[in-house]
């Protein structure tokens, strides 16, 4: 299975790689968010350590039946050869409706199919007033005019 754009990343195809991350986690499918993961894909996400596609989804439906009402914005923030590190920022609520902010970094390594072999997260969150929220799309990919964390300061 081959998951374009492939590397070696340019600047082009390593933005276009984030975006598409981006988009497939704002779905909040995990089954269609883990086939972006090689099969023994590796990852660390704050303490969490998972291997294989699996694990990965069984995670990601845990943490999207707790995050509720996710938005995801993902920005490259840097590449080379196989790898890509990015910054994001997502905004979800608690099923008692307390919203949160959370922010991170993400190191990313991929196989020459395209597909993420490792992944490395490191995530802070904090509580937010509904009020201070910046990300207000209709749940799903963000539109294409909203900003991005630059543009929003973040």
């Amino acid at each position: 299975m081959s998951r374009p754009p492939l590397p070696p990343f340019t600047q082009q195809s390593a933005a276009e790689k984030v975006r598409l991350a981006e988009d497939g986690w704002n779905s909040r499918d995990p089954a269609r968010v883990a086939l972006a993961y090689t099969a023994d894909s590796a990852w660390r996400n704050r303490a969490d350590f998972l291997n294989g596609r699996e694990a990965i989804e069984a995670f990601l439906t845990r943490k999207w039946s707790r995050e509720l009402d996710y938005r995801l914005v993902k920005e490259l923030w840097a590449h080379d050869g196989n790898r890509i590190a990015v910054r994001f920022t997502y905004e979800y609520r608690d099923d008692s409706g307390s919203w949160f902010r959370a922010y991170g970094n993400e190191n990313w390594e991929f196989d020459a199919d395209g597909l993420m072999r490792r992944r490395i997260a490191s995530i802070n969150e904090h509580p937010i007033a509904e009020s201070d929220r910046k990300f207000h799309w209709p749940l799903g990919r963000r539109p294409d005019d909203h900003p991005g964390l630059s543009e929003l300061g973040f």
